[in-house]
C-alpha cells in the first residue's frame, strides 16, 4: 500500500483549493473538497494562526488521513493574551497578561513538543517564552512567576489540568491589557521626546556618536536605531574625497 504524503503551513480554519494545498493534491488524485473540509473541521480552533498540516493520501484508494500539528508557542501566547505582537523590550515592557490556567492549555497544546518531563516542567518552558515576549502571568514577570511554579504555588491548577477561566476573569485580564498598553504608549512617547532632545541637541555630531549618546541616557534599541540619523557629516567627506579624485592633474 504506497501512501504520498502533502506537507503545508495554512490559516486555521481557512484551507482552500489555492495553492499550496490545491496544486499539491490534485495529481494524487483526491477529493480536494473534502481534504479541505476536514482541515478547515480540525483547525477550526487556530483562527488566524499558521498551522502545520500533513495529509497522507493512499496511491489505490484515495483514502486520506489528515494530521494537525501546532502553531509555535509564541503564536499561540499571542492568542490567548489578544495581541498582535510581544514586547519590542520584552526586559522593561509589558504587554498582556495570562492566568496559570491558560499557560496549562498552552502547555498541553505543545505537549508533544516540548522538552518537560511531566506537565509541571512544560508549563514553565511556555512561561520562559512569555518571559521572552513581554507577557506577564497571574499578574507578575514570567521569571518570577516561574519560581512560583518551581515553589509549587500552582500545583493544583496543573495536577488538574485545569485549562478554563471564568468570565470574570477575563474581563480582569482585558482591563489589565488596556492599562498595559497605555503605559506602553506613555513609555515610548516618553523616549522619543528624549531622543528627539539629544539629537536635536548633537547636531554636526557623527551618527556614531549619537547612537552612544543615546544608548548612554538609557534608551531601548528599538528607539536607538529610529532617531540616530545617517552620518551626513562622513557622507559630505565622502562627496568631497570624489570630487578631488575626480579633478583632472595640473600641468
Amino acid at each position: 500500500m504506497a501512501k504520498q504524503t502533502v506537507e503545508a503551513l495554512i490559516e486555521g480554519g481557512k484551507a482552500t483549493a489555492a495553492p499550496p494545498l490545491g496544486p499539491a493534491l490534485g495529481p494524487l488524485g483526491v477529493n480536494i473538497g473534502q481534504v479541505v473540509a476536514e482541515i478547515n473541521k480540525k483547525t477550526q480552533s487556530f483562527k488566524g494562526m499558521q498551522v502545520p498540516v500533513k495529509v497522507e493520501v493512499d496511491s489505490d484508494t484515495k483514502a486520506f488521513s489528515i494530521s494537525v500539528g501546532t502553531p509555535p508557542a509564541a503564536s499561540l501566547i499571542l492568542k490567548e493574551a489578544g495581541i498582535q505582537k510581544g514586547a519590542g523590550n520584552p526586559k522593561t515592557d509589558r504587554v498582556a497578561d495570562l492566568k496559570i490556567e491558560q499557560v496549562i492549555k498552552i502547555a498541553k497544546m505543545k505537549e508533544d513538543a516540548l522538552l518537560g518531563k511531566d506537565l509541571r516542567a512544560k508549563v514553565r518552558e511556555i512561561i520562559g517564552t512569555c518571559d521572552s515576549m513581554g507577557v506577564l502571568v497571574e499578574g507578575v514577570p514570567a521569571r518570577e512567576a516561574n519560581g512560583q511554579v518551581a515553589a509549587g504555588k500552582f500545583d493544583k491548577e496543573i495536577s488538574e489540568e485545569r485549562t478554563e477561566i471564568s468570565a470574570a476573569e477575563m474581563k480582569e485580564l482585558e482591563e489589565e491589557k488596556r492599562k498595559l498598553q497605555e503605559e506602553l504608549k506613555a513609555r515610548r512617547a516618553e523616549y522619543e521626546a528624549k531622543a528627539k532632545a539629544i539629537v536635536a541637541g548633537m547636531e554636526g555630531k557623527t551618527s556614531s556618536e549619537i547612537k552612544k549618546a543615546l544608548a548612554e541616557a538609557g534608551l531601548p534599541q528599538q528607539i536607538i536605531d529610529e532617531f540616530t540619523p545617517k552620518d551626513a557629516a562622513a557622507a559630505a567627506s565622502g562627496g568631497e574625497k570624489k570630487e578631488k579624485s575626480a579633478a583632472p592633474p595640473k600641468k
